[in-house]
């Protein structure tokens, strides 16, 4: 049963355009093998992602290395990988995450730390969700979900444990995403806010050790249900100790 809820979060979507979304690998491309929660993708596949493209809150596109590297990155950024843009439990974790981990505490850190939030939807929800969240952070879109795939983020309805980030009732959750769908309905974008069951995930990206600018995944995790990220508590000692 608690599948069945879940899923009723959003309808199964149809995908942005193959206009507005392009495709940066091809449909006979095998998929990676499968890891482990908590382990970093290799060193090939961090390599092979990075010219991946994700699409802005104006649909223009970008390489995803440029969301973590580059003259004017910072030594590390945190990419947190949501669920759909129409995921309530996603929408309380990025409140949840954009309270906690404010350019304040981030001052604080001795390595300078930035954090950027993919969904795999259509881009042209993603002025509404930062609304919704009050997300300060930047926002890409990734509805090919090539990214996802690529990283081992796993595809689940699972609804797991509730954890600490969720306040509201599953049927609150439910009702509030279902009616958010609904508003979208004049714009075309109901169907699009990504695929229900695509789950995401938290990556640290940094420096490599012995000064390189290359940047590399030093930590991560990925959700194991659609409840699954991590705690922003624990989050944030990570990225305390992480210096």
């Amino acid at each position: 049963m608690a599948d069945i809820v879940d899923d009723s979060e959003l309808p199964k979507n149809t995908t942005a355009s193959s206009a507005s979304t392009p495709t940066p690998t091809t449909d006979n491309e095998p998929a990676p093998a499968k890891l482990a929660g908590d382990e970093p993708p290799s060193a090939e596949i961090q390599a092979k992602v990075a010219s991946y493209t994700v699409l802005d809150r104006e649909g223009q596109p970008h390489q995803y290395s440029t969301l973590y590297s580059g003259p004017d990155a910072a030594p590390r950024t945190l990419v947190v990988f949501i669920r759909h843009f129409f995921c309530g439990s996603c929408k309380q974790y990025i409140e949840v995450l954009s309270k906690a981990i404010t350019p304040e505490f981030r001052s604080q850190l001795s390595s300078p730390t930035s954090v950027v939030v993919v969904g795999c939807g259509d881009p042209g929800l993603i002025d509404i969700y930062a609304k919704e969240t009050g997300c300060q952070f930047p926002i890409y879109a990734d509805p090919t979900r090539k990214l996802y795939e690529q990283l081992g983020l796993l595809s689940s309805l699972a609804l797991g444990e509730k954890p600490e980030y969720i306040q509201k009732s599953m049927v609150q959750i439910v009702a509030e995403s279902f009616w958010k769908t609904l508003k979208q309905l004049p714009s075309g974008l109901a169907l699009k806010g990504g695929d229900s069951r695509q789950n995401g995930g938290e990556f640290l990206c940094e420096a490599s050790p012995g000064g390189s600018d290359e940047r590399r995944v030093a930590w991560c995790h990925r959700m194991q249900n659609t409840r699954d990220h991590t705690e922003v508590a624990a989050l944030s000692k990570i990225l305390e100790r992480k210096e």
